[in-house]
């Protein structure tokens, strides 16, 4: 029986290829819908809230979680993006990077609630990079972290308020997150050999 994922995210195939598919399309957006009702919960029902999405996957991630959050309470929550690339501690180690743009709502972010999305919470880097970049445009109230997967292998004090599904993961492991926005299917698969 197809699993109707693309044949490199497929993990019911049988050509060799390790892979287990954590999240399909249906509990990602199960996930989500989670995460939103959370936001909501703790936010006041989204009251003063900004979502800043992480590029590449942290991005649509927030439109989609506004886009629910207006769903379910009516209120239209602001979505900016946020480019830490510059605030990386790694960039002499990868190489150059593409930039993004960082885009800011209207309202800014100065004595808002700002949350954090991303995709994949792993070493903490990424989160550390983006409390760098935030500190450089604004001022908010407060600053929280929502992510899809949270993998483990924390290598800074970073812990996320919203998490959509913790995944036990050997370093040898690698999360990909695949949505529709970005990779033409939703999926979250486990795949051997990685360091994401």
């Amino acid at each position: 029986m197809a699993s109707g994922l693309p044949a490199h995210l497929d993990a019911s195939r049988s050509d060799g290829a390790d892979a287990r598919t954590v999240l399909d399309a249906g509990a990602l957006a199960r996930t989500v819908d989670r995460i939103a009702h959370q936001i909501i919960e703790k936010t006041d029902g989204a009251a003063d809230t900004v979502l800043l999405g992480i590029p590449t996957r942290g991005t649509p991630l927030a439109r989609r979680l506004a886009a629910r959050i207006e769903a379910f309470t009516g209120v239209a929550v602001p979505v900016g993006v946020l480019d830490v690339t510059l605030y990386r501690d790694d960039l002499r180690l990868r190489g150059a990077r593409a930039l993004e743009r960082t885009d800011l709502p209207d309202s800014g972010i100065d004595g808002l609630n700002v949350v954090l999305v991303d995709d994949v919470l792993y070493s903490g880097r990424t989160v550390r990079a983006a409390l760098d970049a935030i500190s450089d445009l604004g001022r908010p109230r407060a600053v929280q972290l929502a992510v899809l997967v949270d993998r483990g292998h924390r290598e800074l004090p970073i812990r996320a308020d919203y998490v959509g599904k913790n995944i036990p993961t050997a370093a040898s492991e690698n999360v990909k997150v695949q949505l529709a926005e970005t990779d033409g299917a939703d999926a979250v698969v486990l795949t051997q050999g990685g360091t994401r």
